[in-house]
């Protein structure tokens, strides 16, 4: 994939004179009593140098036409499954604590993508989430709560 199309240094041009504009438009000398009033000499070149820049980031990031990825036969049962399990790992982190959750997580994900094998999901799940709070909790000084509500001293 090629970033500099013609589009997109059309975009960049379209930039650059939109930032001068609105650096030559600060220029524009205001008599002393428009300093606090709301609409002046100033605000069409502000607003209109606003507009430009918006409209050539636009055309810079977005993707032209040809670069469209193509939505069809995708895995959107996939897709949506993690969304799911994404949203129930946020509602249970703190009542189930962050290393059963974490494991969790990572458990049916590895399902969602295909592994059966129980003794597997355990044995990647549980050593990454256990890693990850010892990381952060040891290594960082960030307190995760580790347990479950119920577990907890």
């Amino acid at each position: 994939m090629l970033f500099f199309t013609n589009r997109r240094i059309g975009g960049l041009l379209l930039l650059a004179f939109c930032v001068t504009y609105a650096v030559l438009s600060q220029r524009i000398p205001l008599l002393p009593f428009q300093a606090n009033v709301a609409f002046h000499a100033r605000t069409m070149p502000e607003v209109l140098a606003v507009l430009g820049i918006g409209l050539s980031i636009a055309i810079i990031a977005l993707p032209s036409p040809q670069e469209y990825v193509a939505l069809k036969g995708k895995n959107w049962v996939t897709v949506f499954s993690f969304l799911v399990l994404m949203s129930f790992y946020g509602m249970t982190i703190r009542p189930f604590g962050f290393v059963l959750s974490s494991t969790i997580l990572l458990g049916v994900g590895y399902w969602i993508l295909g592994e059966r094998k129980i003794w597997l999901l355990l044995a990647t799940s549980v050593p990454i989430a256990a890693a990850f709070w010892a990381l952060m909790t040891l290594g960082l000084g960030v307190f995760i709560e580790p347990l479950p509500w119920f577990l907890r001293g």
